[in-house]
């Protein structure tokens, strides 16, 4: 891909993203300050997907192996 287009379309999502939660009213520090706190919300939610979810699913494989009379891996 060329440089210049990757670029135009990155300005491009920032512009949609503008749009769609409206900051492009708002002062530049409030932008600052609403980009932060929407920044460490999305990053907290995918830190705790990485962390948590892998054990649900585990769990919730074990849970069902166990309903549907699969035998237990430590009797194997």
């Amino acid at each position: 891909m060329d440089v210049k287009r990757v670029k135009d379309y990155v300005y491009w999502l920032y512009y949609q993203y503008l749009l769609i939660t409206c900051s492009y009213v708002l002062e530049p520090w409030e932008q600052s300050m609403f980009h932060t706190i929407t920044v460490t919300v999305v990053a907290m939610v995918v830190y705790t997907a990485y962390v948590f979810v892998p054990i649900h699913v585990r769990l919730a494989l074990e849970f069902f192996s166990q309903i549907f009379g699969a035998r237990p891996e430590s009797a194997v």
